[in-house]
Parts: C-alpha cells; structure tokens; sequence
C-alpha cells in the first residue's frame, strides 16, 4: 500500500506560492459551508514517526478557523480513560455537526503498537480493527464524513528526517528515545500498519497515503484532498440509507417472550422484608470487597410505563453509599445530544471502576420509543441493534459488569397503577399525557419489546426479564440477581 508513497514527490516554491491562496480561500468557504450543512468532519492524521503529522494538523489549524475545528493530539491513556472501554475517549472529542474533528492519533494508534511490540496478537489487531471498522460505518451512517490520511515515510527517509531534527538544537526536543525505539521496529510496525489499513480502507472511509518527504507537497496534498471531499460532500448531500432488507416476523401463534411470563408471582409482606435486609446487607458488603475496586458496574432499567423502575432502583441504592453509584435517568435528547452520534451521550456517562452507574432508561429508547414513535427513520432502529451489541460488548471487554433489567406488568395492572397515580398528589409528576398514549400503542410496543429482547440479550450481556405485577416480587427479584452477579464475579 504504500509504494507510490516512496517515489520522491515534491512541490517547488513557486507552485507553492501559487497553489496556496486560492487553496486556503476554497477551505474557508467551505468550512463556513459546513456550519449550516450540519454534519460533522472527523480527521484522522496518522502514519510512521517523523512524518509530519503534528506539523500538518497545525497547518490546517492555521489555514482554517480554528474556531469550528476541534483539535486532539492523543498520548498515552491517563489512568480515567483506562478504566473504561477503549474507545470512551475517542466518544467523548467526537465533533458535533458543523464541525471539524481532527485527531493526531487516533482509534488505530495503540492497537497498531501493541501488535507490533508483540503484546498482543495478529487475531486481537484483526478483532480491533472490525471493531473500528463498525465503529466507523457508523459514524458514517449518522452522517460524519470521515477523512483518514497516513503519513508516510521510507525506512531511510525515516532516519534521514530524525537525525536531521536530533541535529538541530532548535528540533531537537522533538526527537525522543521512544522515536528511535519504534524506528528499530520499523519493518514490523510497516506490515502492521499494511494490514490494519487494508482491513479499515472501505468505499465510503479509504485511507489515504501521503508521502511525507517534501513538505509543501504534503501539506498542500492533504489540503487540497480535504477541500475536495468536504466540497463533494457539501454540493451533494449523502443519500438517507434504505432500511435492511430483513424484518422482524411477529409471532404467527401469538406467543412471545412477554406473554410467557408468569405474572402471577406474588410475595408476601413479611417474607419480603426480611429477604430485602439480607439481600441489602450481603450488596453493601460486596461493594465493600477489595476485589470491587478492580471493576465497574453497569444497571440498565427499561420496562413499560409505571413497572416499578424507580423502586427497584431505590432498593439498590438504600444499599450503597452516596458517593459509589450515580443515577443517569434519560429523557428526550438536549440539542448538544443531537448533533452527535446517538450513543454518545450514553458512551459519556460510563464509570470509573469501582463505581456503579444506574441508567433509568437507556440506549433502548432507539429501538422502543423511537421506533414504535417514529422519532427516527427505520434504517437507523434497524442498525441500531449490532451497534448496541458492540456497544455492550466493549462496556464488559472492560471489565465492567453490565445487568440489564426488563420489568414487565400486565395492561390491567398497568392501568390500575395510572389511575392510582393520578389520585395521589404526591405522585402525580409521575403520570403525564405522554404515559397515555403510549398505552393505544400496547401492540406496538409489545412487538419492539420482543425484537428487542431477540437481538441484544447475549451470553456476555443478558436480559433479565422481572415480573413486577407484584412490587414485592420484582424488587427481590432484581437485588437477588444483582448480588449473585457479583458474589460470582468477586
């Protein structure tokens, strides 16, 4: 992949002189272009040591508004990205629509190191890079355009350049130890990078190699490739993608998963109680075990309206102390939220290990809300499903323990709970125009719930389906499962 970009290209001044002007206008203007198109940039510079790669991410800076471009020159993880899934600080810089993301060091860096410094095998970089391949396609679906450039340079051209910048005492601090370290690796890190680029360089995200022996002819190729793309994309609007081929197939007995259940378990008061301070007991103390340092934990509470969410979320919390846990419940989206990617404002509130996030609601709102609501196109609830599962799969990768609850009533039940409500001042607040509605589309949801289910209960994050007719029941139910989770785990 990388021949042509060992042929000593260069650019000469005076092309340089006259190339750059109109090449920094054009970028301006489209950049402005861009703030009232709405879709975000993502720019990854990467490529060998030496390259040019922070001297080409400044160059963009300088030739555009640093105002709409958000700039990250990724290092070495600090000890808060490493105790989340790999990916959560790559989430959290993504750039919101209108703007410029460019990343100097990116989601292929660490895996491409490792791999060369043998810590990790051609299989895992394979997994990586399908991981970061997904990961991108979604991107694209959501709407980004994604711009990959590899900077590249020849073994001897390499050493050429560190030794010329070690010379100079102006340069020299760029130059470090690590620099001469991966030069020695050169030849592994260049087969590394050969498969992980040809594994990630689709139709819709190539990657694109730039010499980086001449710097005017690197600089002023990068600029001139970004205006064409960003112009390309900004005269012809990406087309809205067709929904998948496959359908959900309701059930031609009328039998389903939520049907199936008993909701006729009842427990009684006392015995309630007394499992409820035992069950308490034995979860503080496991929050309490050195071992629980070394993991986080992950609660997703979904169920239909007035299932008994915040109780059982209550039961858990009684438990814990106040600076352990935090309860993210989720609503409609802010306008910051909406012009991101969907999972993004789920992928920023992941915890630190030793901590416990409780999701009153969650990520399940693409394919049950929206879906049955139609607040978003049915190719978007269709794909939503693999990108849960790749989502939930790097939660719990990194070492999180993620339980996922489904509290299930009857419409009979449900509808005793509204009425009983609204006849309660002080709960009013919990009943809106909204719950109402929902109930003429019991059918609706119904169906949503159970492909749900179907399509995102794994063996590495399965559901707990929880009948809650009973209160009592549901909530012994959910802190049992919880506390045998973790006595397995710790």
């Amino acid at each position: 992949m990388f021949e042509s970009a060992e042929l000593g290209h260069k650019i000469e001044k005076d092309v340089w002189d006259r190339e750059l002007p109109p090449l920094r206008e054009a970028l301006l203007d489209a950049q402005f272009d861009l703030a009232a198109a709405k879709f975000p940039v993502v720019i990854l510079v990467a490529g060998v040591d030496g390259a040019g790669k922070s001297e080409t991410v400044n160059t963009l800076n300088e030739w555009m508004d640093p105002r709409h471009i958000q700039t990250h020159g990724l290092d070495v993880p600090s000890d808060e990205e490493r105790e989340r899934p790999h990916m959560w600080r790559y989430w959290r810089m993504l750039p919101p629509k209108g703007k410029i993301g460019i990343f100097d060091g990116s989601w292929y860096t660490w895996p491409i190191l490792e791999r060369t410094s043998g810590r990790i095998k051609t299989s895992e970089l394979d997994q990586d890079m399908s991981r970061v391949a997904r990961f991108e396609q979604m991107l694209i679906q959501e709407g980004a355009l994604v711009l990959k450039f590899w900077m590249h340079l020849s073994k001897d051209a390499q050493k050429k350049r560190l030794k010329l910048l070690e010379k100079d005492p102006k340069t020299r601090w760029r130059v470090t130890p690590r620099d001469w370290k991966h030069f020695e690796l050169y030849d592994s890190f260049r087969q590394v990078a050969e498969r992980a680029l040809r594994a990630t360089s689709t139709a819709a995200s190539p990657w694109i190699v730039v010499e980086a022996t001449d710097w005017r002819y690197q600089r002023l190729t990068v600029g001139k490739l970004l205006l064409e793309k960003l112009r390309a994309r900004l005269d012809n609007p990406a087309p809205q993608p067709a929904p998948p081929a496959i359908r959900s197939v309701a059930s031609l007995d009328d039998v389903n998963i939520l049907k199936a259940l008993d909701l006729s378990k009842r427990m009684e008061k006392k015995d309630y109680e007394e499992e409820l301070l035992t069950l308490q007991g034995r979860l503080n103390l496991l929050t309490r075990h050195k071992n629980f340092a070394k993991h986080s934990v992950v609660l997703v509470f979904e169920g239909v309206d007035a299932a008994g969410k915040g109780g059982g979320i209550r039961r858990i919390t009684q438990a814990l102390d106040a600076r352990a846990y935090h309860i993210q419940p989720v609503a409609a989206p802010t306008e910051e939220e909406r012009a991101q990617p969907y999972l993004w404002r789920f992928w920023r509130h992941l915890p630190r290990r030793g901590k416990v996030m409780i999701f009153d609601r969650s990520w399940y709102g693409r394919v049950l809300v929206e879906r049955v609501e139609g607040f978003c196109a049915e190719a978007d609830w269709q794909r939503a499903y693999s990108e849960i599962n790749d989502f939930e799969d790097q939660i719990v990768r990194s070492r999180a323990l993620l339980l996922k609850f489904w509290l299930s009533i009857s419409q009979e039940e449900q509808l005793r709970r509204f009425e009983e409500r609204q006849a309660t001042p002080f709960k009013r607040f919990k009943i809106t125009d909204e719950d109402w509605r929902n109930r003429e589309k019991w059918p609706q949801y119904e169906r949503a719930i159970c492909d749900m289910i179907d399509r995102t209960s794994t063996e590495i994050a399965p559901w707990t389906l929880v009948e809650s007719e009973d209160k009592r029941y549901g909530r012994i139910k959910i802190l049992r499962t919880l506390v045998q989770r973790l006595e397995d785990e710790l």
